[in-house]
């Protein structure tokens, strides 16, 4: 067994400094372990992680977050009711939700050992016998088709899925996790069946545990968990993305605004140039109304009540998405603001005291990303989903201290050039 341990130090919201302990193992069968011991509360928090996302749909868009969904529709003996009544009448929480690299199970129990066995002898029933019965599986599917109606009745849902679609083409993180009618009316028990015995395995999980639990306890939880499913392999290497066209996708939407998202091909997860992409967005739109796009184009020109930028780092390139919503008449006079703006950003960098207010911001709100144990949990489930140094948390603020604007011209004038924008508009139509 691999036992690794690092300590992170971390300011807390009182100015006073604990120590948060970070310890990692595999099981015997595959699984990645996180764990955090936190005996200050009598509860326990437990993440699933399978690298199970909607890039895994494989062709048929919605495969990998119908099974998600369904995971708590009934497993082993219980169908759906029995086992929202059995789950509810022990106060133990469990919750389901995908994203396009992660299949998330994230439970919450007292750590009473007679309530604790029983949460993690259901937990385990629902992530390795899922009884995928037919009515839950139309009830599901009813249920998705009825959120991709609504998403379609929103430009902002719209322009989001345009940009990625644009973005990524052929590639598996182009699609709606949702998925779409006629592939989500192909798709039947036995694929779902097949995807499960694919991707939810040891050798492809991550289990984060933090919680009133000792090390002992930790490793017999998790191997009570993992256990109960199969060694499996991991899923394969996703590919990189290629280079999308560049250009502007106007789409006409009956609404009184338009909704503008530009987009690049941004950074992963392990990308050398994450912390100079991180602090350079802060400062360009991440900041909100604080950020250079927040103060040129609402806080002086008012062109817009709402502006930000973000990255989404993911196995491979994720998005960089620079988005604002406008009056229709006021569309392509944002849009070329936006666009002058973020070249200016390119060609000069940020200044002196922009850098130091970004820094002061980034280091002095990372506690509150840490405040409660289920935030402590989500990001030492995603380091170890991505594989990421156990002294990552230690090192962010020193990282983020290191950027300098010189770094940052540099990086988003390789990274970000303006002739890589793909900007979509939605809008501009009469409002209902």
């Amino acid at each position: 067994m691999i036992r690794q341990v690092f300590v992170v130090s971390l300011l807390l919201l009182a100015s006073a400094t604990q120590a948060l302990e970070i310890q990692s193992w595999r099981t015997a069968q595959g699984a990645r372990v996180m764990y955090v011991p936190a005996p200050q509360l009598p509860m326990v928090n437990l993440s699933v992680l399978f690298d199970a996302g909607s890039a895994r749909d494989s062709g048929q868009p919605g495969k990998a977050r119908l099974l998600n969904e369904l995971l708590l529709e009934g497993a082993g003996e219980r169908d759906a009711d029995a086992l929202a009544r059995h789950l509810e009448s022990r106060g133990i929480e469990i919750s389901t939700r995908i994203s396009r690299d992660i299949a998330w199970i994230n439970m919450r129990s007292l750590s009473d050992k007679n309530i604790l066995t029983v949460a993690l002898d259901t937990l385990a029933e629902i992530v390795a016998r899922p009884r995928l019965d037919a009515d839950a599986i139309a009830r599901v599917k009813e249920r998705t088709l009825a959120e991709l109606r609504l998403s379609r009745q929103s430009a902002e849902d719209v322009a989001d899925q345009m940009l990625m679609q644009a973005l990524y083409g052929k590639h598996p993180y182009a699609h709606d996790p949702l998925g779409n009618e006629s592939s989500l009316a192909s798709l039947d028990a036995g694929q779902l069946r097949a995807f499960h015995e694919q991707y939810y395995t040891a050798a492809n999980a991550v289990i984060a545990i933090v919680g009133n639990v000792d090390r002992k306890q930790a490793e017999l939880l998790v191997n009570r968990l993992a256990g109960s499913l199969v060694a499996g392999e991991k899923a394969s290497p996703l590919p990189p993305p290629k280079k999308p066209k560049s250009g502007i996708l106007r789409k006409q939407f009956p609404a009184s605004q338009t909704h503008i998202n530009m987009g690049m091909l941004g950074i992963s997860r392990k990308d050398a140039d994450y912390f100079p992409m991180l602090v350079g967005n802060h400062i360009l739109g991440g900041s909100g109304l604080t950020s250079i796009m927040g103060e040129e184009v609402r806080n002086k020109r008012g062109l817009s009540y709402g502006i930000s930028s973000h990255f989404s780092p993911l196995w491979v390139q994720g998005p960089w998405v620079l988005s604002a919503q406008t009056k229709n008449d006021q569309a392509e006079s944002t849009r070329q603001l936006m666009v002058a703006l973020l070249r200016d950003f390119i060609d000069e960098g940020p200044g002196k005291k922009q850098l130091q207010a970004a820094k002061k911001h980034l280091v002095g709100g990372f506690p509150l990303k840490l405040a409660s144990n289920s935030k402590i949990l989500q990001r030492i489930a995603v380091l170890g989903f991505y594989d990421l140094p156990l002294d990552w948390l230690d090192a962010w603020a020193m990282k983020v201290e290191q950027v300098s604007a010189s770094q940052i011209r540099r990086v988003f004038r390789r990274r970000m050039p303006v002739k890589n924008l793909v900007t979509v508009m939605v809008g501009g139509a009469k409002g209902k």
